[in-house]
């Protein structure tokens, strides 16, 4: 053990990417349990199967990547990360109310597939997992572990120092002898576990390895790399049947990254069937999802088959999920649990349920529950893949070119000649703008600038340009300007700062924004001199006091101590405002 242990940690401070990082761990973790199996009374009638590892930090996926055990032995580790990021069939899923055991315990449990059942390996967790709900789980993981051969499962917390856990390592293995047994995990788990807590803050800190160009469709027709993570896990979560949750601000993208799902997933060749709950009443919803028959209600003068039967072999998009009523909340868990519902006003047989349901929400749905909005039932139900989709501020790089696409598709619905294009100066003031409103405010923007431009330019022209002067007045009809240049790079700043701290292995100390002050005094010192400095800045009465050249020290201090924590070299403007040694 102590072999593989230091090996291991050798082999994670070399690894530069996630992928390397993953590889490496569940490599480890695969050969331990394996030589555990060898030395178990199940010796030579089982095997170790592949790991999978499961990004989620704050309950979201974030990155998946499997090993299989044939791919072991692979000599390269960056050429077995590429092979299976490019087959996402081998990155395979484990139970839901396995990672919420693992959350609510906080620590490995164990599944015999056979009996369906979830172990706690904390002696001190196990007489809760009675009572928990996640101490079984359900038929269709049941199913989807025995389809792979997967008899025994051993799920470990990735836990960060201080203990968030913030992803999960899946073990599976094929023991038919062990089936209703005590398999090897209790035993073996301790160890494990030490690897998993080595391998946790590499595995959470390190980046995605660079990927080549990547693929667009006419479903989603600009990805940044921004979004190469989120893309990876979703090419996996389109192939499964399980629930996707899908959440995101509105108008980021969700209805247009579901039907993306749809396309590429094996039910694309049926139906995909929307449903925003925002524009349907309450006293509807019911009926908008199940059908109805002619005569159910006042104002049902005909049949309606309804968003189940009229997606039936498909997919189910339900956007809006929060606004559904408690009543046709609980119809809808009926409809996950059983596959069956009834319509409206049709008092004979039950009809099946075959769809994928893809659900989308804006609102946090885990308050909801705490509030009693929403079922937790139902919340545990549909929250199986959730993703987050950024808004578009976070995926500044897909603002040009989501802005060129929007441009041209508009000009191509109001004119068959010509060319539309958008001017170099234009498009780096729309990457430099901020966008509560995400594609959605920016394709209303395009759309109003490209009218303006086309008012001005003339109809006969065959080439239109949308400039700077265009975007800003079609910003303007929307009650206001663009965010002020120091705002903006305040804005960003703060993300920046919002960004590093979820990137980091420990907390970044919200005091060590303060450092602001000492970059700010130091770049207006190198400009104007010491003195006039305060004064441009409203302080001159430090310099009136004498007290200035103290002021600054302190400040360049704390803007040294924002570089020390990050492990960076203090920038020349800092050591040069502060006389040419760091203070």
């Amino acid at each position: 053990m102590t072999e593989d242990i230091s090996s291991l940690a050798t082999a994670l401070h070399a690894a530069r990417h996630f992928e390397q990082a993953a590889f490496t761990t569940l490599r480890t973790l695969l050969r331990m349990a394996g030589q555990a199996l060898e030395d178990s009374r199940f010796a030579g009638r089982g095997a170790l199967l592949r790991g999978v590892v499961h990004l989620r930090p704050a309950d979201t996926y974030s990155r998946l990547m499997a090993l299989e055990r044939e791919a072991m032995e692979t000599p390269s580790p960056e050429e077995a990360a590429l092979s299976l990021a490019n087959e996402p069939q081998t990155a395979l899923l484990a139970s839901a109310s396995a990672w919420r055991a693992v959350v609510e315990h906080g620590c490995a449990v164990s599944i015999d597939v056979g009996l369906g059942t979830l172990l706690p390996h904390q002696a001190s967790a196990r007489g809760l997992s009675k009572s928990f709900p996640g101490g079984s789980f359900t038929s269709e993981s049941q199913q989807r572990l025995l389809s792979r051969q997967a008899t025994h499962v051993c799920v470990l917390p990735l836990r960060l120092p201080g203990g968030r856990i913030e992803g999960m390592i899946a073990l599976e293995a094929s023991c038919m002898a062990a089936l209703g047994q005590e398999f090897i995990w209790l035993g073996v788990g301790p160890r494990l576990q030490l690897a998993v807590d080595l391998a946790a803050p590499f595995l959470m800190g390190l980046p995605p390895r660079p990927g080549a160009m990547l693929e667009t469709d006419e479903y989603l027709p600009v990805v940044g790399s921004s979004m190469a993570s989120l893309m990876a896990v979703l090419r996996v979560f389109a192939q499964q049947e399980e629930t996707l949750l899908i959440s995101g601000p509105t108008g980021a993208g969700k209805s247009r990254l579901a039907r993306w799902c749809h396309e590429r997933s094996p039910r694309q060749q049926r139906r995909f069937e929307s449903l925003d709950l925002m524009m349907i009443p309450e006293e509807l919803q019911m009926a908008e999802l199940f059908g109805w028959r002619k005569g159910a209600f006042t104002g049902a003068v005909r049949d309606n088959p309804g968003c189940l039967a009229r997606a039936e072999g498909g997919t189910l998009f339900i956007d809006e999920i929060d606004k559904l009523s408690l009543k046709a909340q609980a119809g809808l868990l009926r409809v996950l649990e059983e596959r069956a519902y009834r319509t409206l006003g049709d008092a004979g047989s039950e009809q099946r349920a075959n769809v994928r349901f893809i659900i989308g929400t804006n609102a946090n749905l885990l308050e909801s529950v705490r509030k009693g909005t929403f079922r937790e039932d139902l919340y545990y139900r549909i929250n199986v893949l959730p993703v987050r989709l950024p808004p578009l501020d976070e995926r500044r790089d897909e603002i040009g070119p989501w802005s060129r696409y929007m441009l041209t598709r508009h000009h191509r619905e109001k004119r068959s000649e010509g060319e539309a294009r958008l001017a170099p100066e234009a498009e780096r003031w729309l990457e430099q703008g901020s966008w509560p409103g995400n594609l959605r405010q920016l394709d209303n923007l395009i759309r109003r600038a490209y009218t303006l431009a086309l008012v001005e330019q003339g109809s006969t022209t065959s080439e239109l340009v949308l400039r700077e002067a265009h975007i800003r007045q079609a910003l303007a009809y929307e009650g206001g300007e663009k965010a002020s240049p120091l705002v903006e790079a305040l804005s960003q700043a703060a993300r920046a700062f919002v960004r590093e701290a979820q990137r980091r292995r420990a907390p970044l100390d919200i005091d060590l924004a303060e450092s602001l002050r000492g970059f700010v005094l130091a770049e207006a010192v190198l400009q104007v001199g010491r003195d006039e400095a305060f004064r441009l800045l409203g302080r001159e009465s430090l310099v009136k006091s004498r007290n200035h050249q103290k002021a600054l020290k302190q400040e360049l201090k704390k803007a040294e101590a924002l570089c020390l924590e990050l492990g960076q070299s203090v920038p020349p403007a800092l050591v040069q405002a502060g006389g040419g040694e760091p203070s």
